[in-house]
């Protein structure tokens, strides 16, 4: 995912407030193990085994917004300096729709998908297909391209 916002931040009193993510809460990329078991072992330094698990676990970095991990995972040729998180958006689910490549066995990969997410109460979403390739033997985010 590559959101960045360039808006001006704005709150408001229609968004609502989201429980944190404990590392016992279930994971925020629709995985049934918990986030200490899943995405969390990955923020944690754990390597991304594929592609997809590294789409999975940069979704759950935005939910909990681990801006870290999200630089760490960004291929240095297109890693922006910061990453500017919209207090407005709560990110709510994630649908993995299709992934190419990206195995162990692989030096590229993609992963297109859906996440919902709510901009100040409104409902939308981000369809995008990621592109990863290996840099220095880990997987990484390396550009998209939006299907919508």
């Amino acid at each position: 995912m590559s959101r960045r916002s360039s808006r001006p931040r704005q709150t408001s009193a229609t968004s609502t407030r989201i429980a944190p993510v404990t590392p016992a809460s279930p994971c925020p990329c629709g995985l049934s193990a918990t986030y200490a078991d899943c995405c969390g072992r990955l923020h944690a330094g754990a390597a991304a085994p594929t592609c997809e698990a590294l789409m999975r676990s940069r979704y759950a970095a935005f939910v909990v917004q681990d801006a870290a991990y999200l630089l760490r995972t960004w291929h240095p040729d297109t890693r922006p300096p910061v990453i500017d998180f919209d207090p407005a958006m709560r990110w709510v689910r994630l649908e993995i729709l299709a992934t190419t490549d990206g195995s162990a066995f692989h030096t590229t990969g993609t992963v297109t998908f859906r996440a919902h997410y709510t901009d100040n109460g409104r409902p939308d979403s981000l369809h995008e297909q990621s592109r990863f390739v290996r840099h220095e033997g880990a997987w990484v985010y390396s550009a998209a391209v939006f299907a919508d």
